[in-house]
């Protein structure tokens, strides 16, 4: 499957999380220690690399990727989201772009990351200019983080928003091997881990705002979405685990 071929099956533009950005910074999970020292392994992550985090969002993984020591390069178009990444990341130097227009010039960057965020990109478009602004032989890296509905309750989360109506499982739905090696990068690897994030009543309703199309309605449908959701964990302790799997792929420009 191809960018072209999804972007009329993502639900609501990227717009959608600048009013969500608070939410989204609140709730959003981090990566796990295990996907970020698989990184830091098969890319070469490290004080000498330079690092651009596209997409950044408020700096879910931008922060993980600074504590390695990289210099780090953070690259968002929403201005909410850049906002929640400049206090959450005061360190790192954050730039106004897209995918499509990254403003940095040509092979400047060791490594680029892409979380949680490709499936906005026009990969084409996207995956020559994340080319352009690497050095031979750098690295690129993909990750999504996926609610694991092997536990039923998160399989009844994803029904009480209308997960599979609404949008796609985009790291399931596309081939990233042939996507990665139809852009004209090389040896493409591919990671998986399983982990859980701790998460209140609170924290899961902001969670539940936080998706795009969510953060597009008004407040009194937001609410009932996540009434929906607050009534999966009826009975949960105070704080609970949220399973997660997720996702990296990762390859090299030549």
């Amino acid at each position: 499957m191809t960018g072209s071929e999804i972007d009329h099956r993502i639900a609501g533009p990227a717009n959608a999380f600048g009013p969500a950005a608070a939410d989204y910074e609140r709730a959003r999970p981090t990566y796990p220690a295990g996907a970020i020292e698989r990184l830091v392994r098969e890319l070469g992550i490290g004080p000498s690399t330079t690092v651009c985090d596209l997409a950044a969002g408020t700096g879910k993984l931008t922060r993980l990727l600074a504590a390695t020591g990289a210099e780090v390069v953070a690259v968002e178009p929403v201005p909410g989201m850049r906002d929640q990444l400049e206090l959450a990341c005061p360190d790192v130097r954050v730039l106004d772009g897209t995918a499509e227009a990254i403003p940095l010039a040509d092979a400047s960057v060791d490594v680029v990351t892409v979380a949680q965020a490709f499936h906005w990109f026009r990969f084409e478009e996207a995956l020559a200019e994340i080319r352009r602004v690497l050095r031979p032989g750098g690295g690129l890296a993909i990750l999504f983080n996926e609610r694991d509905s092997r536990a039923g309750w998160v399989a009844a989360w994803n029904d009480a928003i209308e997960w599979h109506r609404r949008t796609i499982a985009v790291y399931q739905a596309t081939d990233w091997t042939e996507v990665l090696e139809g852009g004209g990068f090389t040896g493409v690897g591919r990671f998986e881990v399983d982990w859980d994030e701790p998460t209140d009543r609170e924290r899961l309703a902001a969670r539940v705002r936080s998706v795009s199309y969510v953060a597009e309605e008004p407040a009194e449908v937001q609410q009932q979405y996540v009434d929906r959701v607050l009534a999966l964990v009826d009975g949960f302790p105070e704080t609970f685990a949220v399973p997660y799997r997720t996702h990296v792929w990762w390859a090299h420009r030549p």
